[in-house]
């Protein structure tokens, strides 16, 4: 599948930053059509360019003020585990993001709580309990300085 050319970026940019913005809208600043605009942005959505639309919450304001990340070491690291492992954590509600790092530990899981007594919960009945989990370490979030950037595309 090739990259998007210019005009793909600059649509892609747009919904970045603008992803209610209007087809007539979105044909406008771009210089296109409505139906041009409209064929690109079905395009890119078939072709997985875009992988969705939603809006962005305040998890303040939705009683989850604490991001932590949490470093997650297993027991062993064999198909098996992994498999059941992210099969778990897709699961957990709490986790937002896990990923699969190379390096000292095994995944990086970011997640979103209530407060401390809530991750002190979380980490007890949830993070401990995932498959083949030998060792944990938790990062607080004392202030998001940067967070959900567009991409840079």
């Amino acid at each position: 599948m090739p990259l998007p050319d210019p005009t793909d970026r600059r649509i892609l940019a747009l919904l970045q930053r603008e992803g209610r913005i209007t087809n007539a809208e979105l044909a406008e600043r771009i210089g296109l059509s409505p139906t041009a605009a409209s064929e690109r942005m079905r395009r890119l959505v078939r072709e997985g360019f875009v992988t969705g639309f939603g809006a962005r919450l305040d998890p303040g304001r939705l009683g989850l003020g604490l991001l932590v990340f949490v470093e997650v070491l297993l027991d062993k690291t064999t198909p098996d585990v992994f498999d059941h492992f992210a099969a778990a954590v897709r699961r957990a509600p709490e986790v937002l993001e896990c990923h699969m790092v190379a390096g000292g530990f095994d995944y990086l899981l970011k997640a979103r709580v209530r407060d401390m007594a809530a991750y002190r919960a979380f980490l007890g009945t949830v993070l401990l309990g995932l498959p083949g989990v030998r060792e944990t370490r938790t990062y607080a979030v004392m202030e998001e300085v940067k967070a959900e950037a567009p991409l840079p595309v």
